[in-house]
């Protein structure tokens, strides 16, 4: 396994790493540039550790799954399950999470609750703030204490105090030495840990954050996983997991049972290493889950392309899609446009290092990266 991390590594210029397999009832590690304690940032992964918070203060019969919030006609679960309609990102990030809840109001929401999914930081900054709410502590302290320290894991944190240190993230030759993530989004990617933690926090995990609650839903988490939980995202039939990317890191969760893959990197070249690992895996009979549509659909008609020409938005994300004829260009928030194929089945991949699905779906909805915006006009008024 040492061989494996390490030629992959090397491969996708990734210094440090660390992979635990555990298969058959027995556990494999390896540790390239670290050793096995060594807390990385995990970026979204953090996400399904605030989901389960929710779920304990659930099950203690402190809140309610279905009840909506008192501001927002939104409920715990819409919020755990990426269908809200909170917008993908956090404004005005320089507030505490109490302030910045407390503006959160209707007209904030970009789709009606429970209709789509698009994945929401937004959302998961709101279900920190419902922790701290219910519970009178701050999320760390509550993750520390509720979730971490019953299994014996010391976690980091990227931002505020921390006990444990984090390895710093790399860009090319660059060291990232810290995270830029505000306080106020911590409860969507502010925790640090091991693979050897992420392990024992899936062998010990709520059952129920994994299963899928997206069936039927016409905007599932398409570009992300196959389906979505309480917390954990769905991959095939019997797999589970979420991925995480921070500045300079990359960390992957899978498990099906017993049977766990955890990686953790410390270079945006984690992403590209996980997929190879994934291959590798399979090969040895670790059937991995993981998600990568792919579309065996002609090219779309230049008709068909040009129709879905036009700005997309999600709260203040944009997208502007173009057209020159041949190919669709795709800009991201002003940046330089990228040429995408698009399919007849209105499927797209934007190349990158993984290329990344995305697609078009009726009502002029554009699916990107999991996060779901419609026509920028539009934005304000009910789907």
């Amino acid at each position: 396994m040492n061989d494996l991390l390490e030629r992959l590594a090397r491969k996708h210029d990734v210094p440090s790493a660390q992979l635990v397999v555990r298969h058959g009832g027995e556990s494999t590690e390896a540790n390239v540039g670290v050793g096995p304690d060594a807390a990385f940032p995990l970026g979204s992964l953090t996400k399904p550790f605030t989901a389960a918070l929710v779920l304990t203060l659930a099950d203690d019969g402190d809140l309610d799954l279905d009840e909506p919030l008192p501001k927002l006609p939104v409920t715990p679960r819409q919020l755990l399950t990426h269908t809200s309609g909170l917008a993908a990102n956090v404004e005005q990030a320089t507030v505490s999470r109490r302030r910045w809840a407390a503006r959160q109001g209707p007209d904030d929401l970009v789709h009606r609750p429970g209709e789509l999914f698009s994945y929401s930081n937004a959302g998961y900054v709101l279900a920190g703030h419902l922790v701290e709410d219910v519970t009178g502590v701050n999320w760390q302290d509550a993750v520390e204490s509720i979730l971490l320290w019953p299994l014996r894991i010391t976690p980091a944190f990227v931002t505020g105090r921390t006990e444990r240190r984090a390895v710093p993230g790399h860009s090319g030759t660059r060291v990232i030495a810290g995270q830029s993530l505000p306080e106020l989004e911590a409860p969507a990617g502010g925790l640090a840990l091991s693979a050897r933690d992420l392990v024992t926090f899936a062998l010990n995990h709520d059952a129920a954050m994994s299963h899928d609650h997206l069936a039927g839903h016409r905007a599932g988490p398409y570009g992300l996983a196959d389906g979505w939980g309480l917390g954990w995202a769905v991959y095939g039939q019997t797999w589970s997991g979420h991925d995480g990317t921070g500045d300079g890191t990359s960390c992957h969760l899978r498990f099906d049972g017993d049977t766990v893959v955890a990686l953790t990197t410390d270079s945006a070249g984690g992403s590209a290493l996980w997929q190879d690992l994934v291959d590798e895996l399979r090969s040895d009979g670790v059937p991995v889950g993981d998600h990568r549509p792919t579309s065996t659909a002609p090219e779309a008609s230049a008709s068909q392309a040009e129709a879905l020409t036009g700005r997309y938005a999600n709260g203040d994300a944009l997208v502007d899609v173009t057209h020159d004829g041949e190919r669709l260009g795709l800009s991201i928030d002003g940046g330089p446009a990228t040429t995408v194929t698009c399919h007849a089945d209105l499927t797209f991949t934007v190349p990158g290092s993984p290329a990344t699905p995305g697609r078009f779906l009726p009502g002029r909805l554009l699916q990107l990266g999991g996060r779901t915006a419609r026509p920028a006009q539009d934005e304000g008024t009910a789907l």
